[in-house]
């Protein structure tokens, strides 16, 4: 729809930007009327190969001449916080349009699905696939929402007031968007990260989920009470719970979320129950849900009549329920169903809070827990052993040293964060943290050695309700989890366990970190050729397998668009559930509003209905495909491995790209790099920094590095036809090169071609480049298009505009950074540019990081 786009979003925004230059502020019209001056400047200057430096002087020579350096820097200051406002109000539009741009109705929409399969005779198929479906959403914490809270907020209201046209109150908004703050002044704890999310939970996704399943249901013909899937639309939660590499999030603060969780959802029920009263004023009736009210205010704020559970809610609202079919003919029945309904989804718990901890961790535990409990000689030969004796000495340990007599505080913590699971599920119910992850995964061992703390620390021990979660990261990890995964199954007593919970095992699988370890096509098929053969390993021991994907927000993490992913995963792939992370700038921006979070929750669900009942070529590969892409994969990850085993990578990134300035961002509370040491290494990187590093420098590496190398040698084989048959053919094929068009697309070379005249790293800089160019030329020439993203105009249209605003704060960014490469030195007024660049840039992309 770029017609509609157009005129709802571009046009809109071209008016609605003239706003700030009447804003009563300091030298605001000054900084306005010379910001188009300088976008001008940048945009002819890097088309005739001026570098940063030589378009910013020139900029200050001739409109500044005379001026000190210190007010030449306020004045791109001052810009760096306009352009910041302009991308807050570019967002605000574009979300005030969205069901405008977007067809609600159309593919991918439940509504279109179910006149679908109406008309091909497959409703009940899709009843009975909807009934044992699920699909959770899991919110994580890590540092990739740039808006702090209070800028969230006003972005929500300068979007209802855009839709509306009140053009007073926009006004009004943008002042206060003048004076608000962009920059938190100090990091998040992991608490603040959790309440800040409790407001997505509580005004969005509690909302859109219910509405989701009850219009759902209705269009099925399905009576709401007699609906018994309440896990097919679950969010889980992360802030709190994941401890990876986190050291402030402690049992104490697990426990704080999740009592945070459960009044967040309390409070969803108590203003509920108010508006059900408004209708349900009958004797019979009435007196049930005073009682429930009364009840949710005490176990609120406190009293003597507490719900300690949501069963004894439920018991009070079906009293109310049976009073008014028995006596007032079903009058207003369906309010009171839809109250019930959403209290069966999220329980007392609101979100399954998921623990996770890295795999190195439970080894150095068991080995201090062995020292303290049998001396160093057992403990030597334990070190000494191999896995199998491992195994068996872990199983047969039949306790535990006291908590307080571990001498190191973490280990005390680690067996904590056990405990705390118990709290929790007495507290918010055994959906309220049933899973523990393990990073870093990488035999059985690390599985089991989970699986017996929790057995020993658990007060439910063997009947425990908690699932452990193994997560496989890298290349070489991934290749090894089915034959991991079949020795598990094996193991007598981890296979009682899974007995005990339904015969059902969850895995989870790292994009983010499989990327940034084999590049971008190496880590999307190891990905996809894992859950083939480890659902073959499960089918045949029995067991059902469920694929929790962490994704970020970009291609580079496992975005971009994530529907076709799921909707191409064909017939090999255990397709019971869909779980994915969502996190930072996704949330706000793909979930952040009822309308697109309905949206894409739609289109999540219709992409694991659609892969299941229209099995079809298109989303499964034959063995002449698998053959094809597996070559081109390894041919990319040479390309890749080559890049990064390269001496001047790491350096790169530490010393020209801004990554030591994300931890100064305070945007997380989670470190930007796992050791504690001094000097960068690549394995200690965080995804989201090391993408995100890439991304400020407009380079996105990891998004496409390898594809143009892959391509280029199928076709010096004669076989470049093969593979566009292969992408005119499989969805799959045709999703991964997509999203790495939209990384091409957000790219931008010209701002850093001045590297190409360094003396360190000149050479580095042009094999980015030729990778880049060879990317771009090899996927048009696949896709058999004449320019990137041709099939997708609304995104090329918001990208190409979102690119245009944002060209100052490249430029800026990267004339301080080449100023600093040039002198040999840090200078603290062109830090400051740097870091305040990076918000603008990150937050214009929207899933940049």
């Amino acid at each position: 729809m770029p017609n509609v786009y157009e005129t709802e979003v571009a046009k809109r925004f071209t008016v609605y930007n003239s706003l700030f230059l009447d804003l009563p502020f300091d030298h605001i019209y000054r900084t306005g009327t010379l910001l188009p001056i300088l976008t001008s400047a940048c945009q002819s200057g890097f088309e005739k190969n001026k570098t940063p430096k030589e378009i910013i002087h020139q900029f200050f020579d001739e409109l500044m001449a005379g001026k000190p350096e210190k007010e030449r820097n306020d004045l791109l200051f001052k810009m760096v916080q306009y352009i910041e406002r302009q991308v807050v109000l570019f967002d605000s539009i574009e979300d005030a349009a969205f069901e405008k741009v977007n067809d609600l109705k159309g593919k991918g929409t439940m509504a279109a699905l179910i006149s679908r399969v109406e008309n091909d005779n497959k409703k009940e198929e899709l009843i009975a696939k909807l009934k044992e479906f699920s699909i959770r959403l899991t919110l994580t914490a890590h540092p990739t929402q740039f808006y702090p809270g209070n800028v969230l907020a006003i972005i929500t209201d300068l979007e209802a007031a855009i839709r509306n046209n009140d053009l007073g109150l926009i006004n009004m908004l943008l002042q206060q968007l003048g004076k608000t703050g962009f920059i938190n002044k100090e990091k998040p704890t992991p608490y603040d990260e959790a309440v800040s999310l409790c407001w997505f939970l509580e005004y969005v996704f509690y909302p859109s989920i219910g509405d989701v399943i009850v219009r759902m249901l209705n269009r099925l013909e399905i009576p709401l009470h007699e609906w018994d899937n309440s896990n097919l639309l679950m969010v889980g939660f992360w802030p709190g719970g994941d401890r990876d590499g986190n050291p402030y999030v402690t049992h104490d603060i697990t426990e704080k979320v999740a009592d945070k969780l459960q009044n967040s959802i309390l409070k969803c029920y108590y203003r509920d129950i108010r508006k059900v009263r408004r209708r349900l004023t009958f004797h019979h009736v009435e007196p049930h849900l005073i009682k429930a009210e009364n009840r949710l205010y005490a176990t609120l704020f406190g009293g003597e009549s507490r719900f300690s559970s949501k069963d004894e809610l439920l018991e009070l609202l079906f009293e109310a329920r049976k009073g008014i079919i028995d006596y007032h003919g079903g009058l207003f029945l369906d309010i009171l169903d839809e109250f019930i309904l959403k209290i069966r989804v999220f329980g007392f718990h609101f979100a399954s809070m998921d623990v996770r901890q890295d795999s190195r961790k439970h080894d150095d535990l068991w080995e201090n827990i062995l020292l303290k409990k049998e001396g160093k000689v057992a403990l030597e030969n334990f070190q000494k052993a191999g896995e199998d004796e491992k195994i068996e000495k872990i199983l047969n340990s039949d306790s535990l040293p006291a908590i307080e007599e571990m001498e190191d505080d973490f280990h005390q913590e680690m067996l904590n964060s056990f405990k705390v699971i118990d709290y929790i599920q007495k507290n918010n119910g055994s959906m309220g943290c049933h899973r523990y992850i393990i990073s870093n995964n990488q035999s059985v061992l690390h599985i089991l050695e989970v699986f017996q703390l929790a057995r020993l620390l658990l007060e439910k021990g063997e009947q425990m309700e908690v699932d452990i979660v193994p997560l496989f990261e890298t290349i070489d990890d991934l290749a090894a989890a089915p034959g991991i995964m079949k020795r598990l199954y094996q193991n007598p007593v981890y296979r009682k366990h899974l007995e005990n919970r339904g015969n059902k095992q969850s895995i989870m699988v790292g994009f983010s970190d499989g990327t940034k370890d084999g590049g971008y096509i190496r880590a999307n098929w190891s990905i996809l050729r894992a859950k083939e053969e480890l659902t073959l390993a499960a089918r045949s021991e029995g067991i059902d397998v469920v694929f929790f994907d962490g994704r970020g927000g970009p291609p580079a993490r496992g975005g971009g668009n994530t529907h076709n992913f799921y909707a191409s995963l064909g017939p090999n792939v255990a397709n019971k559930e869909i779980q994915v992370t969502v996190q930072g700038q996704t949330i706000s921006s793909n979930y952040g509003k009822q309308v697109s979070c309905t949206y894409n929750l739609e289109q999540l669900l219709s992409a694991g209905m659609v892969s299941h009942l229209y099995p079809s070529g298109e989303n499964s590969l034959n063995d002449e495909q698998k053959a094809l892409i597996e070559e081109m994969a390894e041919h990319s990850y040479q390309a890749y491995k080559g890049l990064k085993n390269h001496p001047q990578f790491v350096p790169y990134l530490e010393k020209i790209t801004p990554l030591k300035f994300f931890g100064m961002t305070n945007i997380g509370s989670r470190p930007v790099k796992r050791s504690k040491g001094g000097g960068m290494k690549f394995e200690d990187l965080r995804a989201i920094p090391f993408v995100g590093a890439w991304a400020q420098m407009k380079q996105n590496i990891p998004g496409f590095f390898g594809v143009g190398v892959a391509i280029e040698e199928m076709e010096k084989k004669g076989r470049l036809d093969e593979v566009r048959k292969l992408y005119k053919e499989s969805l799959f094929f045709r999703s991964l090169l997509g999203n790495s068009m939209q990384s091409l697309a957000k790219s931008f070379y010209p701002a850093t071609s001045y590297l190409k005249d360094d003396e360190t790293f000149g050479g580095f800089w042009l094999m980015l480049f030729e990778e880049y160019q060879r990317s771009f030329k090899n996927i048009l020439k696949v896709a058999e298009m004449e320019n990137l993203l041709q099939d997708n105009q609304v995104s090329k249209e918001s990208i190409a505009i979102r690119e245009k605003i944002v060209l100052p704060l490249i430029t800026i960014q990267q004339y301080a950074l080449q100023e600093i490469l040039e002198k040999g030195k840090e200078d603290a007024a062109l830090q400051k540019l740097i870091l305040r660049t990076m918000f603008g840039i990150i937050n214009a992309a929207r899933n940049a990081a």
